[in-house]
């Protein structure tokens, strides 16, 4: 077994249930279109990795997703308990090293991983900030419940209260590039996937005519 692992956390593709921020400007179909391009831009990244990985499903395992890789449900009442919980089992598995993304990134690539994980064999922890004050990777060499608990989750401030505390608790961490991701329509307008993309650009435009 691989002494590495990620964590992919994957909403259910429903209508309605994803990018609900983004969908109040242009409606849920249209923010169904872009998740969907956003999860297949993740998949793409994760299958040029190496490493082992496990999905996490937000709602329900499909079968018909993400074949080939171990899958599990999220477990837990908040975004936290979540991935808390899923560290848990990672280390559970006797994993040493885990990195822990989302599926709504449009700039990840296989490098922002690999760096987290070359990080980690020097820091206990590791994050990749979010253009938006969050973070859009975290990753740690030991189980560390502390940037799970009572954190202004969607703030603005949430990457800085965890760092914050960390530091007090004198926890070694670091950073890596800062990233965009989209969670409303001036995100989407301002980022090169959906800029490069005439394909959505057609889609989202039919569906709002």
């Amino acid at each position: 077994m691989s002494k590495e692992l990620v964590i992919v956390f994957v909403k259910n593709i429903k209508l309605g249930k994803v990018k609900t921020r983004l969908a109040k400007t242009i409606g849920n179909e249209a923010a169904f279109e872009v998740y969907k391009e956003l999860v297949a831009i993740t998949k793409n990244v994760i299958d040029s990795i190496t490493t082992d990985v496990h999905i996490y499903f937000s709602d329900a395992i499909v079968d018909s997703e993400w074949i080939g890789y171990s899958k599990s449900i999220q477990n837990g009442m908040d975004l936290g308990d979540r991935m808390k919980n899923a560290f848990n089992d990672g280390f559970n598995y006797g994993y040493n090293h885990i990195i822990l993304i989302g599926s709504d990134l449009p700039e990840i690539k296989a490098k922002h991983i690999e760096k987290g994980f070359l990080a980690l064999k020097e820091k206990d922890t590791v994050f990749g900030p979010a253009a938006d004050g969050g973070y859009y990777l975290v990753g740690m060499s030991k189980m560390n419940n502390i940037i799970f608990q009572d954190k202004p989750w969607s703030q603005a401030n949430l990457l800085e209260e965890t760092l914050n505390e960390l530091t007090r608790n004198s926890t070694t961490f670091t950073t890596l590039e800062t990233l965009n991701d989209i969670d409303t329509y001036k995100d989407l307008e301002a980022s090169s996937f959906y800029k490069l993309n005439v394909k959505l650009q057609d889609k989202i435009k039919q569906l709002n005519d």
